[in-house]
């Protein structure tokens, strides 16, 4: 490095001292864990997205966010140029400089510029946005210190949701050609798609173009807030946990909802009313319902790939195009799910480990990839290839019906944020979907029926100790652990269990399914015992259910 550059890094540098003390690790959320402890990694991170920068003489982003975590904790994860999670090989060297001591901090820059061949000379520009947490602002300033101390360019967007940032990315480094690089440039690309796809009116059948909102009292609800305008009469919908009172994903949001399987607090409970949450940072949705009889009925990530896989199928045969269609689950999908789509639709399905990048990297493969984990977090891919022929289609002596198909894929493809999972982008194409059909909540939840199934965690000393193979589905380490689960699956019918490391806290996360809720329940319980037992857990044992 130029000694003035290494003198104007130095000098940032003791304003951001590093006073973690224990290892962290970039995973697939990026960086998490309080919010107090990260000043120095962003600061660090602002180095490191200027370096990234200039390698790929483009546009990356650094987003400020712990999704749905609690509100004491933040985290950073930086966007690749096409709106992409950062690329393996980075996601090492992120850890790398987040963890050396400060006096080490120059010398993993200047490895990491030569191993990698950074040119200095290269401009550099980094987008940066954060979400609603009371630490955001200020950690932002540190990775602003970060980017300017190498004379990069910094362009702070402010509040954002993630995926909002990660569209703002793509289409910057694509001059446009994915979309406006703007927040409203967002708004107006979804909301045309969206009415667009509604030529035939707003209401049709069962379907009612309503629907609560639980903001999880994130930066979705303040979005959604803004967006409501650019829908007109498409879509009316009613935001509660908007962050007014509430505190962030405390007893709301998507995850809580999907963990807990029951109505977040602060929203009414209104039989066969379509509700849908966000988590904190809006990338990840659920939907749920009560009926008459005040039962609690979850659509997850399984539902929504279900009914989105099902609808892109059918636009696919009324236009004629064969494609290759491909749906990537990953073990916590639930079998149901697995068994409808492989089965009743016919469509190829591809388990990969936890973790949207598996997930996304797959999808990339084929002409069209749909992914959602069970959490709500997912998108759907288009190949070149895809766009194409229908853009082939559209222009041609076709059918008029298959026009029409191709080309209500083609606003399909514009309503889809394709860079990452988006809640506001996945809630309308679900909507989209429903409305074509005439279905309401009641209707999209009867495609299929869930096997009854639970999560739990077991803390543990160290996470490390659990290995497996089979996309997650089969423990390796420690010795005995996977024997014992299959004896314990044995006991219950059509049940299954798996084990698997949390990517950011010293937790065993343990999911199971059966026939029944109550053989759900007692497996998961057992399964999370043995690995309390096997794996080194800390604190209190797993108690059996009530």
């Amino acid at each position: 490095m130029e000694e003035k550059l290494l003198r104007s890094v130095k000098a940032v540098l003791e304003k951001h001292q590093q006073i973690h003390d224990k290892q962290i690790q970039y995973g697939t959320a990026g960086f998490r864990t309080k919010g107090s402890l990260l000043e120095s990694v962003m600061f660090r991170m602002g180095l490191l997205g200027v370096l990234r920068s200039k390698l790929k003489n483009a546009t990356v982003g650094i987003m400020i966010t712990a999704s749905h975590n609690p509100e004491e904790d933040n985290g950073v994860k930086l966007v690749d140029p096409m709106g992409e999670m950062l690329e393996e090989e980075w996601e090492i060297l992120a850890s790398q400089l987040a963890n050396v001591s400060d006096n080490q901090v120059l010398s993993t820059m200047e490895s990491i510029i030569r191993d990698c061949s950074v040119d200095l000379k290269t401009s550099s520009s980094v987008f940066l946005a954060y979400d609603t947490r009371q630490s955001s602002l200020h950690l932002a300033q540190a990775v602003i210190d970060g980017v300017q101390s190498l004379e990069g360019h910094v362009e702070n967007f402010g509040i954002l949701t993630t995926p909002q940032l990660h569209y703002l990315v793509r289409c910057k480094n694509t001059n446009e050609q994915y979309g406006e690089s703007s927040e409203e440039g967002y708004y107006r690309k979804l909301s045309k798609a969206f009415l667009h796809l509604r030529t035939v009116g707003t209401s049709k059948e069962n379907y009612q173009p309503s629907l609560n909102l639980d903001g999880a009292n994130g930066v979705g609800a303040l979005k959604m807030k803004i967006f409501q305008k650019y829908l007109g009469e498409g879509l009316n919908v009613t935001i509660f946990n908007d962050g007014i009172k509430g505190k962030l994903n405390h007893m709301c949001g998507a995850d809580f909802v999907k963990v807990q399987q029951k109505i977040p607090e602060g929203i009414p409970v209104e039989p066969d009313v379509r509700c849908v949450s966000f988590d904190g940072d809006a990338d990840r949705v659920v939907y749920f319902y009560v009926d008459e009889n005040q039962k609690f009925h979850l659509l997850d990530g399984d539902k929504i790939a279900t009914v989105v896989t099902a609808y892109l199928k059918d636009l696919l045969s009324a236009a004629g195009i064969d494609l290759n269609l491909c749906i990537v689950q990953t073990a916590y999908a639930n079998g149901s799910s697995t068994y409808f789509i492989s089965e009743i639709l016919k469509v190829p399905v591809v388990c990969v480990p936890t973790g949207v990048k598996h997930l996304h990297h797959r999808a990339q493969q084929a002409d069209i990839g749909v992914y959602f984990e069970a959490n709500g977090h997912g998108t759907v891919v288009f190949s070149d290839k895809t766009i194409e022929k229908l853009e082939t289609v559209v222009k041609s002596l076709s059918r008029p019906e298959q026009k029409k198909a191709a080309q209500k894929l083609m606003d399909v493809i514009n309503l889809i944020n394709q860079t990452v999972g988006d809640a506001i982008s996945d809630m309308l194409l679900v909507e989209t979907v429903l409305h074509d059909r005439g279905w309401s909540v009641a209707d999209w939840d009867q495609i299929y029926k869930d096997l009854p199934n639970r999560q739990l965690k077991v803390m543990v000393a160290d996470r490390k100790v659990i290995t497996t193979t089979d996309a997650e589905r089969r423990c390796v380490t420690p010795d005995g652990l996977q024997e014992a689960i299959n004896s314990l699956i044995s006991k219950y019918s059509c049940s299954r269990a798996f084990v698997r490391p949390s990517g950011t806290e010293d937790v065993v996360r343990v999911y199971a399914e059966a026939t029944t809720q109550e053989h759900a329940d007692m497996l998961a319980y057992e399964v999370s015992k043995k690995v309390y037992q096997l794996a080194g857990g800390v604190g209190s044992e797993p108690q059996p259910p009530v």
